[in-house]
């Protein structure tokens, strides 16, 4: 609709410029703090200050102080290339969101100094008067002093799929509230809130008072590490005292020290769990899910309820044609496929279509034409040459509209009406019989969720037109059934979802009917019946939580509402994602756990609230994220288990050579190394394994499920004894009979590397024995293991670095018999993974089965 068709001005001519100015400077802009972007600086503070970067530089500094400065200036180096990559992907994801800010209305028509003006919407002070047409978003909350024939959609904000009409009478204050959307008519009215103040910056404050938690993950790895860095430089001080003390060698003593510091800091802990998760998080950006909190990631896999908006998020939040209805014929869009419309049906479509506007912005309008145009496509029944005379708008007396229409070839007119279908009964003029018989079929309509509108047709003859369309002789057409359908992705993610022990909970504020059929077509069966924002207001906290149980549909329900079922979920012990794309989820999207925001059609306010913003809309990337979310913890938990068996023959071969009094068999250049070379190489592989074949057939892990429980400290401590028992047998075996310490060193030496990557190559999967799994290929294990036998061999083979290392070169022999004592270290790793996998679970923890794909028994 253009200007000139907005209401006429009124007397005052709206706010004085000057006086405009003086309340846009004592108010404030017309703008949500939420919505304003992490600036370059903040995304820097937010990365410099995060606790795993913290204590990673906190271990560099340590290795400086003990004098390590090569361990130290590789370390901080690793350090600042992961905060640089955490950088780059938190920047790309800010600049994402940029790309997706809302600007559908960033402009607003509004009367200075009695002119109409185009002002941008943050200039909007209360006291102004907005003019409103059809497609403009209400740039700020209104009281509404003129109307005409005005729906507003209030989706965004209420949860509600159907417009509202909006009529001011100048008795009873009527607003239109900011974000809501103009979808007929045309209006007018006087700025009430603007920015903060209104409906919608309202919710965006409330998101100030919810606090944001660090996952259960982060805050125990800080706890382990902390613990071992403690009880290791502990070790190290007893062990540098013990050795100059028993051999009066103090340099020794600190070297010993030293080595042992070197082999038990765990540095690798809180770079392996950094690297997954930024890594997680740059695999899921490949499809479409930007994640704003990267830890959110992990959580995903712990995720037990999943509570989900309708509209928009079920459901397309644009209307289409289900149904048409006429005499006996009937179609159903969700039956009939491609097939083409029967001829008795054309008539109804005919004329509903010719009832809306060509250029609608109704939601059901704009589906009517869109039906017309498919269905009755290559037919005489859609009129593009006819001419518009004249429009009966809807009114809250008739709630009904009809259009007149010219032909070029006929002289009479041609009348089309839509509207409630009991007002169209009543145009009709119809006898009680066929009254009822109608009343059946909209009861049956809208028993299944629909909207249903009835449409009539009438010819006129005389001039002038009547005033009234009661005045015309209207006969039925028959009824037109319209929903805001499902997703087509829906079923199957929410399917795969319940098949992996989710539980999907649907949250709106639209009609319970309509609620209960979008659930019914989704799949979430239920015998229990749908709860009522107004029931919910009504009970105790105790009282709730009982239902909890039984209720899988909340309609009617209120922001304030949504979060506090998602509050109720996460008391009872539920890990809670929650998705949505309204001003109205925004709360609900910062208390969850995990909130997922819909990033295309979603508004600012919930995409700023949210963890996990989905670029395409697509339903069934949740089902991508959480399997990302399983594979990051499971994996997170194989590489754990090689940390520890790795360092169980390090910190080994560093204290027994004391206490047996033998040479020092291990230094700081072979505990370099191994940490730089193997350590985090092993965190790619790990990162990148795929997730084991069932993984989402199992119900998710407990939320109390700790990534160093029984079964990882089992694995590691029992493959690390195995091969450090190993390694003390070859070097009492090979200094026995080379009598060299350098030759067993060597050999230790060379062994220890090769088990290294059996230990990697053994861990990748824990359902299967790795020579099974040939099919899943991993090329960075690979890479990683072509790369250490390289360097091993330098080791060896090149005379400077062999006495760097303080080797002597092994003959070929032995150099044979260490690749089959690695094969041996192999077997051993894979009888302690079967052996474990069939010990019985214990009873606070899962089976190995659980373990492995992040997944425990249900509940």
């Amino acid at each position: 609709m253009d200007e000139a068709s907005r209401p006429s001005m009124d007397d005052t001519g709206g706010l004085p410029p000057a006086e405009a100015r003086q309340r846009l400077a004592r108010d404030g802009p017309n703008e949500l703090p939420v919505s304003r972007p992490r600036g370059v600086l903040r995304l820097v503070g937010d990365v410099v200050t995060e606790p795993m970067f913290l204590l990673l530089v906190a271990c560099g500094a340590l290795y400086m102080v003990l004098g390590d400065w090569q361990e130290a200036l590789m370390l901080l180096g690793f350090v600042f290339v992961v905060m640089g990559i955490t950088f780059v992907q938190q920047r790309r994801t800010e600049r994402s969101l940029e790309a997706l800010r809302d600007l559908s209305s960033p402009l607003a028509l509004v009367l200075r100094g009695g002119e109409p003006r185009k002002i941008a919407a943050r200039e909007l002070v209360c006291g102004d008067t907005v003019l409103l047409a059809e497609g403009d978003r209400v740039p700020a909350d209104l009281e509404l002093t003129q109307t005409r024939n005005l729906s507003l959609d209030g989706s965004l904000l209420t949860g509600e799929s159907v417009p509202v009409q909006k009529q001011a009478d100048g008795e009873v204050a009527v607003q239109a509230f900011a974000g809501t959307l103009v979808t007929q008519g045309s209006g007018r009215g006087r700025v009430v809130a603007t920015g903060v103040r209104s409906a919608l910056g309202r919710i965006g404050q409330s998101l100030q008072g919810i606090a944001s938690d660090t996952t259960p993950i982060q805050r125990e790895t800080n706890r382990v590490v902390k613990t071992v860095a403690v009880v290791g430089l502990s070790l190290a001080t007893t062990l540098a005292v013990a050795y100059g003390l028993l051999r009066d060698d103090w340099l020794g003593g600190l070297l010993a020290g030293l080595t042992l510091a070197m082999a038990i800091l765990p540095e690798e802990l809180p770079v392996i769990l950094t690297l997954f998760l930024g890594l997680g998080a740059w695999r899921l950006s490949r499809q479409k899910v930007l994640a704003r909190s990267i830890p959110a990631v992990e959580m995903l896999g712990a995720t037990t309820v999943l509570c989900v908006d309708k509209t928009g998020t079920l459901t397309a939040n644009c209307m289409a044609v289900r149904r048409l209805a006429s005499g006996s014929a009937l179609y159903d869009s969700l039956e009939a496929g491609e097939a083409p419309l029967a001829e008795e049906l054309h008539g109804v479509l005919e004329y509903a279509v010719l009832a809306s506007h060509r250029r609608a912005f109704d939601p059901m309008e704009s589906a009517i034409v869109r039906t017309g145009a498919r269905l009755l496509a290559d037919t005489e029944h859609l009129h593009a040459d006819w001419t518009l005379v004249e429009d009966y708008p809807l009114s809250p007396a008739m709630l009904a509209m009809s259009r007149v229409w010219r032909s070029p070839d006929l002289r009479d007119y041609m009348i089309a009406a839509k509207g409630a279908p009991e007002a169209i009964v009543d145009l009709c003029h119809l006898p009680a019989e066929q009254r009822e018989h109608i009343a059946r079929q909209v009861a049956t309509m809208a028993g299944d969720g629909l909207r249903v509108l009835g449409v009539a047709s009438a010819v006129f003859a005389a001039s002038p037109l009547p005033e009234n369309q009661h005045d015309f002789d209207f006969v039925l057409m028959g009824l037109v059934g319209l929903e805001d359908p499902l997703r087509p992705d829906v079923p199957n993610a929410i399917a795969a979802c319940q098949a992996a022990g989710i539980r999907v909970v649907m949250m709106t504020g639209d009609h319970p009917v309509t609620a209960l059929a979008i659930a019914r077509q989704a799949g979430l069966f239920t015998d229990a019946p749908a709860m009522t924002g107004q029931e919910l207001a009504e009970l105790a906290d105790d009282v709730l939580q009982d239902r909890l149980d039984t209720t899988q549909v909340f309609c009617r329900v209120q922001p304030e509402q949504k979060l506090r079922l998602v509050q109720a979920f996460r008391a009872r012990g539920d890990v809670v994602a929650m998705t949505g794309d309204g001003v109205n989820d925004a709360p609900a999207l910062k208390a969850a756990h995990i909130g997922v925001a819909m990033g295309a059609r979603g508004t600012e306010v919930a995409r700023q609230a949210a963890d996990l913003v989905l670029l395409n809309d697509d339903f069934a990337s949740i089902v991508t994220a959480v399997r990302y979310g399983r594979r990051v913890f499971a994996n997170l938990r194989k590489a754990i288990v090689f940390v520890v068996g790795v360092h169980v023959p390090i910190v080994g071969l560093s204290l027994v050579p004391v206490l047996m009094g033998w040479p020092m068999l291990l230094m700081p250049v072979h505990i370099l190394f191994l940490q730089l070379i193997i350590d985090p190489a092993c965190s790619v592989v790990f990162e990148a394994e795929a997730l084991e074949a069932d993984a989402m057939t199992v119900p998710p892990r407990r939320a109390d499920a700790h990534l160093f429980d029984r079964i990882v400290l089992a694995r590691g401590l029992w493959q690390g004894c195995g091969l450090l028992g190993l390694l003390l047998g070859v070097y009492a075996g090979v200094r026995a009979m080379a009598h060299s310490d350098e030759v067993a060193r060597a050999m230790v030496f060379t062994v220890l590397v090769l088990c290294n990557l059996g230990l990697i190559y053994a861990n990748r999967s824990w359902t299967a024995a790795s020579w099974r799994r040939a099919a899943a290929r991993n090329r960075y294990f690979g890479w990683i293991s072509m790369a250490t036998l390289v360097l091993l061999a330098c080791a060896l083979g090149v005379a400077p670095v062999r006495r760097l290392f303080a080797f002597d070169l092994p003959p070929p022999g032995m150099l044979a018999a260490a690749v089959g004592l690695a094969l041996l270290g192999l077997l051993w790793f894979e009888g302690v993974k079967r052996a474990l996998d069939r010990s019985p679970p214990h009873s606070t923890d899962r089976s190995h089965r659980d373990t492995a794909n992040g997944g425990p028994p249900a509940h």
